[in-house]
């Protein structure tokens, strides 16, 4: 799996991510019965790793892959190289 986001992207989805976490699991305290904010906290946590393994799914999914010349090899591109 390599890298496809660059640093700072790296750096936003973490702050995001433990952004999110923080207010849900502050949310969760009040109210546990409530199951968005456990989404929030899933989704929070997600952001998180993303931003860890600098590597987005979603963003390898909608990335077309390149050709480089005649001999159909394909050109793994990083989106944004830090």
């Amino acid at each position: 799996m390599k890298p496809n986001i660059g640093l700072m992207n790296a750096f936003c989805r973490m702050t995001a991510g433990f952004t999110m976490m923080s207010w849900a699991t502050a949310k969760l305290v009040n109210r546990p019965y409530k199951q968005s904010y456990l989404m929030v906290a899933l989704l929070g946590a997600m952001k998180v790793a993303e931003g860890h393994t600098r590597y987005c799914p979603v963003t390898d999914l909608l990335t077309p892959n390149e050709k480089l010349d005649d001999d159909q090899t394909t050109l793994e591109k990083v989106i944004n190289p830090s």
